[in-house]
């Protein structure tokens, strides 16, 4: 599905799922190779895991990036409205995290690694 945010490619792992079965959204910056990005500018889109109440992965969306000078800051607006909590990143700056801050999205900074081992290990914590 193209929006004028990106392009959201769903892979949905459990057949039926509800708004209410999904506790949170985890958004991570993605390569690629699925390792979180190390730098939040160096990612090319956003893994976005939809957790179940029992901390379970039921799903996951990417949400590809548009090729804008200013979209990095308007990821913040953009993740909330998808309904994002926590962002996982690497390294980010300082007015973006302010900016995440403002739609009250949680960052957990300096995770490295594989996205899936990486939400995985925050799920289990």
């Amino acid at each position: 599905m193209n929006t004028s945010k990106g392009t959201i490619i769903e892979n949905t792992k459990q057949i039926i799922m509800t708004e209410n079965s999904i506790k949170t959204k985890i958004a991570v910056p993605t390569r690629n190779d699925e390792q979180i990005a190390d730098l939040f500018e160096n990612f090319e889109f956003y893994t976005i895991f939809c957790i179940s109440e029992d901390n379970e992965i039921m799903a996951e969306t990417i949400l590809e990036t548009p090729n804008e000078s200013d979209s990095e800051f308007q990821v913040a607006s953009d993740l909330a409205e998808m309904g994002v909590d926590i962002m996982l990143v690497g390294q980010i700056n300082d007015l973006l995290s302010r900016e995440l801050a403002i739609y009250k999205i949680h960052l957990i900074c300096n995770c490295e690694g594989n996205i899936y081992e990486l939400v995985e290990k925050y799920l289990a914590a």
